[in-house]
C-alpha cells in the first residue's frame, strides 16, 4: 500500500504542477463535480482534496503547500487515500524523511571515521616498520661487533686461520 501512496503523491504533484498536460482522450473531471459523492470518487483525480467535515471535494491549492484552514482543517483533509488524514500524512512523511536523512548522515560519518582509522593504522604501521628496521640495524651492528671481538680472541690464542681453507686444486 505504501508504494501506491507514493505513486499517488508523485502523480498528484506532477498533475498539480502541470495542469495543461492532459491529452485530449483523457479529460480530467473537475473536482467540484465530485462534491457530495464520497472520498474515493473525489480522490480518483489526484489533483483533488476531500474534506470529511464538509463532505466536499476541492481542487488542491497548488500555490500553497498545505491547504488553508478556511478550505478544510488538516485533520479532516484527505489527499491520495481516504483512510489517512493530511495531518498524519505530513507527520509520517516527515518522520520517513528524517529517518532517511539521519541514516545518510550516519553512513557518511561511518565512512569518514573508517577512512580516518585507516590513516591512523597506516601511520601506526609505518611507525612499526621504522622501529623494526632500527632493531634490525642495531642487531646487525651487535653481530658485527661480536664477530670482531671473537676474531680478536681467536688471534690472541692462535686459532685464527687467515688462509682460505678452500683452495683450488691444480693438476701439476
Amino acid at each position: 500500500m505504501a508504494p501506491r501512496i507514493w505513486l499517488l503523491g508523485v502523480t498528484g504533484i506532477l498533475c498539480a504542477l502541470s495542469p495543461g498536460t492532459w491529452g485530449a482522450s483523457d479529460p480530467v473531471p473537475s473536482c467540484n463535480a465530485s462534491t457530495n459523492t464520497n472520498c474515493a470518487e473525489c480522490l480518483r483525480n489526484v489533483s483533488c482534496l476531500w474534506c470529511n467535515s464538509k463532505n466536499k471535494c476541492y481542487h488542491y491549492p497548488v500555490r500553497k503547500i498545505l491547504p488553508p484552514k478556511s478550505l478544510c482543517p488538516l485533520p479532516d483533509a484527505r489527499w491520495g487515500v481516504c483512510w489517512v488524514n493530511f495531518e498524519a500524512l505530513i507527520i509520517a512523511m516527515s518522520v520517513a524523511g528524517g529517518i532517511i536523512i539521519l541514516s545518510i548522515c550516519v553512513c557518511c560519518c561511518c565512512c569518514c571515521c573508517r577512512k580516518k582509522k585507516n590513516r591512523q593504522h597506516d601511520a601506526t604501521d609505518q611507525k612499526m616498520e621504522r622501529e623494526k628496521e632500527q632493531r634490525k640495524m642495531r642487531q646487525e651492528e651487535r653481530k658485527s661487533e661480536m664477530k670482531v671481538r671473537h676474531d680478536e680472541i681467536r688471534k690472541k690464542y692462535g686459532l685464527f686461520n687467515e688462509q682460505n681453507s678452500y683452495t683450488k686444486f691444480e693438476n701439476n
